[in-house]
């Protein structure tokens, strides 16, 4: 993983290839929608709020985080919930917002697509783990530049999350740790939408990302797991649980 590419033609040619890539993938969302008595879009919204549990989401924030209008996440929500696949409930933090949830029967729906094999994963499939590992964070790298474009919402992404320790155990098998759980994990495990997310500030979610990538020499800026304790918002216990580069303590 390089810093910045300087040819455009090579940047073109991968741009190219991502268009090929992602018409298979509607096509791959069609299908799938198709069998469900779905559209893509409103896949997608169901998909989005079954992975907020019982918080319930806003139109809002679902048009935002889909890049879609609010008229068109609202006509979507209103036919979800003419289904019986949504449901609207008051926001218990703001009496005049509604919030939409997912009935069971969406989770049912949710569960089945899951479950379909489609021919962009079976592509992914021939990759090797070692290959599919260094697309994975190539891919994280991509969304969090869109992010700072303002193309692209803020995702739910470990390298953006306070409870994200990264390099601090040796070795690659899993040199990561992640506080919520208590557990070390590897790159092939960095998640891009975890429901126990916590973002952090701007200039704390910088120090976290250059101390992720330092294990990239290209981009290592010297910046450490006690950098990162030093830099967010973490309560002193919290703190002294990263006792050096190398060892993390689990989460009280």
């Amino acid at each position: 993983m390089t810093g910045v590419s300087s040819d455009p033609l090579l940047t073109r040619r991968i741009r190219d290839g991502l268009d090929r890539i992602c018409a298979v993938m509607r096509a791959d969302q069609w299908a799938i929608a198709g069998t469900a008595g779905l559209n893509p879009t409103q896949t997608h919204v169901l998909t989005f709020i079954a992975g907020r549990a019982q918080k319930g989401v806003r139109v809002g924030t679902i048009a935002a985080q889909l890049g879609v209008s609010q008229p068109t996440a609202t006509d979507s929500i209103a036919a979800l919930v003419r289904k019986g696949l949504l449901s609207k409930k008051s926001d218990p933090e703001d009496a005049r917002a509604v919030t939409m949830r997912i009935t069971q029967a969406g989770r049912d729906i949710v569960r089945g697509i899951g479950l379909v094999i489609t021919a962009t994963e079976r592509a992914l499939e021939t990759l090797s783990d070692q290959e599919q590992t260094e697309l994975l964070q190539l891919v994280i790298k991509t969304i969090r530049a869109l992010q700072i474009a303002g193309a692209l919402s803020p995702q739910r992404m470990c390298v953006t999350c306070r409870y994200f320790r990264p390099n601090v155990h040796k070795g690659l098998t899993a040199p990561h740790h992640c506080d919520y759980v208590g557990a070390a994990f590897g790159p092939q495990s960095l998640r891009l939408d975890c429901g126990d997310h916590e973002a952090l500030s701007l200039s704390h979610e910088e120090a976290l990302w250059r101390s992720y990538t330092t294990e990239f020499p290209e981009l290592n800026t010297g910046y450490d797991a006690m950098d990162i304790a030093s830099r967010s918002n973490l309560q002193p216990n919290e703190v002294s649980s990263i006792s050096s580069r190398g060892h993390a303590g689990k989460k009280e």
